[in-house]
């Protein structure tokens, strides 16, 4: 919320209204926000109960169980399960017994109020000032982030610690009076996770040095007592495994996010290893801290807390995925002197914090080093190269405002729906356009293949028996003419080798080349077809889910020829090496269809010469040639394509208005450029560009929104 609501947009958030309608928007928003936040905390409490005993807190059975380490005499790290200091043990063991009794839903409750807790304190910690609608909406919007992230939901599923150090933290940065008893506690943080240590260099360089000696004196006291009651124990952590090297899984696990783990994974071991992992953690410490020194005296505290936290991720032997919940916090900080760039840095922590790191990159074996890293990058990017702002910066509450175009009449009264989003000129961040279409494709494939649960065979008997019912369909309106085309096309070997590669080849090369130049070269355009697109492809995942149909290679006894795949196996039916990942029943809609008459029709709207819209034209013309001569889709399945994007289009409109229009220039200007060699299209064309795009005066009866 702090990093956003200065977005450089004229008027009120939730429009021009009165300030007591607006109070009452903003609490019905602030109600949404708390609601969403309480469904989600359900929900995870929902996911762990409900999973099988044996599977659920498999972390926590391991130390408290009736068999758990615990429990018996001898070492805590005989089993290699545990993991935490022998502090954490020592303060574990008390409650094992209650533990025992109520082993999932005590801890399960315990965790969530703990999360509830991290996120108020989040909240309140902001930089000040903050705006009214930023402190009311900042606490559901914290807690609901913290629900959905990664470390969050692995520490309720493991039954693990690791939000106890991080809560410690921040009660000690923010919430207690007196530096001692601040220091105090992030001693005990430390002393559960012994890299929090690092907190002590902030608070020292900071000038609250009474705290930074409170803090090593609680963690010295803290480990002293733990070595006292278990010195065995506490000789095999902090002396045999060093700090945690060896326990648990292995330290080139892919949930080691670790510079230690990092090195590990790329094939660098021995003594090379210890010693770049001791140079490299070494520099990340200082620059690191060195930064939030900066940031802290510049009234950023809780961005310093990030950063240093941060640092702690990355120079660990081992941080488990629990344990990642600090690259969450340098939310906090601002980057970026446009509006339109306020976002980048938020969404990019918020995907990597809360999705797979498999749906953020694709699956190519050049980019497994950024993809197995790329918690870990996210870290060392936050402590040691994003570019924060300084709240003395003039951009840092007044960020460069976005551009955006004049209202365009509509025949509609309640056309545009959402009067505030309006039509941005400039161009979007590059970074923030590749990362949100990634993830959209990827969700669109996982989205894709759950339509049949999961797997190519789960929905196959109803997937053929609808396929037997467009069958019927286009017979009793007589254009099954798949049949007749597939086996002529077969016929002519050139034709064939033609429909082949164009149905293989031009599915994203030509939609991904529209986007792009029109991101060029229009960008408000392009943010208009974006938009259109992506609606279509959300009413197709809707098709995929609720209609799965068998495409005609993959009807038995029909006789049609799969001229792409050979010859196929009905029970498992092969599509290339994508064939694990694709939902071999999501015929209808087709967005082979959909998307190459999207691309038709943008082109056919945007292009300044006729030849351009006719060669746009030829597109889709020459895709639904394909997709029936190849036996891929049935005629009304491209039916269904042209009736997504129309849908498309139609929810753009309506929720949006018509897109921008060029700006008509006077006529003596137009004369001068003709004079000056220019002509009217080459105008025209130049007038379509993110610079001179604005909308005619509104209707009359009409405010401009």
């Amino acid at each position: 919320m702090a990093n956003v609501e200065h977005g450089g947009r004229p008027g009120d958030a939730f429009g021009a209204t009165a300030p007591g309608s607006a109070k009452a928007r903003l609490g019905m928003v602030r109600a949404g926000l708390w609601l969403i936040a309480a469904i989600l905390a359900v929900r995870q409490v929902a996911v762990v109960l409900g999973t099988p005993k044996g599977e659920r807190l498999t972390d926590l059975e391991t130390w408290v169980g009736p068999e758990g380490v615990l429990h018996v005499n001898g070492s805590l790290y005989d089993s290699t399960r545990f993991t935490g200091t022998p502090f954490g043990g020592l303060v574990l063991k008390p409650l094992t017994k209650a533990a025992e009794q109520a082993l999932g839903w005590g801890w399960t409750f315990g965790t969530l109020l703990l999360v509830v807790a991290l996120g108020l304190v989040a909240a309140r910690a902001l930089p000040q000032p903050v705006s009214r609608r930023t402190a009311l909406l900042a606490a559901p919007v914290a807690i609901s982030l913290l629900m959905l992230s990664l470390p969050v939901r692995n520490t309720l599923y493991l039954g693990q610690t690791s939000i106890i150090p991080v809560l410690l933290v921040l009660l000690g940065c923010f919430a207690v009076r007196g530096e001692r008893s601040s220091g105090v506690l992030i001693g005990l943080a430390a002393a559960l996770q012994p890299t929090v240590l690092l907190f002590a260099p902030l608070l020292w360089f900071t000038g609250r040095r009474r705290a930074a000696g409170a803090t090593g004196v609680a963690f010295a006291a803290s480990t002293a007592l733990a070595w006292a009651a278990m010195p065995h124990d506490s000789y095999t952590y902090w002396v045999h495994h060093l700090v945690g090297v060896g326990l648990g899984r292995p330290a080139d696990d892919l949930a080691n996010q670790s510079l230690h783990g990092a090195l590990l994974r790329i094939g660098v071991e021995g003594p090379l290893e210890i010693a770049l992992f001791l140079a490299l953690g070494t520099a990340v410490a200082v620059l690191g801290l060195r930064r939030a020194v900066r940031y802290a005296r510049d009234g950023q505290l809780l961005l310093a807390v990030a950063v240093t936290g941060c640092v702690a991720v990355a120079v660990a032997p081992t941080t488990w995925q629990h344990q990642l919940l600090w690259v969450l916090l340098a939310l906090a900080g601002r980057v970026g002197k446009k509006a339109g760039d306020r976002y980048v840095w938020p969404v990019a922590v918020i995907l990597v914090m809360t999705l797979p790191a498999k749906m953020m990159l694709p699956n190519m074996e050049s980019l497994y080093p950024l993809r197995d890293n790329i918690v870990l990058l996210a870290a060392l990017a936050a402590a040691t190269v994003v570019p924060f702002l300084s709240r003395t910066s003039e951009y840092y509450r007044s960020p460069v405002p976005t551009e955006y175009a004049e209202p365009v009449p509509t025949r509609w009264k309640r056309v545009p729906l959402l009067p505030f989003l309006r039509r941005v000129l400039t161009r979007p961040n590059l970074l923030l356009e590749l990362l949100l279409i990634r993830v959209g494709y990827s969700a669109y494939q996982q989205v894709r293949l759950a339509a049949t649960g999961g797997t190519n065979s789960g929905g196959r008997a109803t997937a053929e028996q609808h396929g037997e019912q467009i069958l019927s369909i286009e017979k009793f309106l007589f254009i099954d003419v798949e049949h007749w085309v597939n086996h002529a096309v077969v016929k002519v070997g050139w034709l064939e080798d033609f429909f082949n590669f164009y149905y293989t080849s031009f599915h994203f090369v030509v939609p991904l080349s529209v986007l792009g130049v029109l991101y060029v070269r229009r960008p408000a355009d392009y943010r208009w077809a974006r938009a259109a697109l992506g609606f279509a492809t959300l009413f197709a995942l809707v098709g995929f889910w609720l209609y799965p149909l068998a495409p005609p290679r993959l009807m038995p006894g029909l006789g049609f020829i799969d001229t792409v795949h050979g010859v196929q196996d009905f029970t498992q039916p092969d599509y290339g090496t994508l064939t694990a990942l694709t939902n071999q029943y999501a015929a209808m809609p087709s967005l082979h269809f959909g998307w190459s008459l999207w691309c038709g029709l943008v082109i056919v709207v945007l292009a300044p010469r006729w030849w351009m819209k006719a060669l746009g034209l030829l597109h889709p013309l020459f895709t639904v040639s394909a997709i029936v001569a190849t036996g891929n889709h049935w005629v009304l399945d491209a039916v269904g394509g042209a009736a997504v994007v129309g849908a498309g289009f139609a929810l753009t409109y309506l929720l949006q208005g018509p897109r921008p229009r060029p700006l008509a220039k006077p006529a003596g200007q137009a004369a001068e450029s003709g004079a000056g060699g220019k002509t009217g299209e080459a105008e025209e064309a130049e007038g379509a560009g993110e610079v001179s795009i604005a909308g005619p005066a509104p209707a009359k009866g009409r405010t401009p929104s």
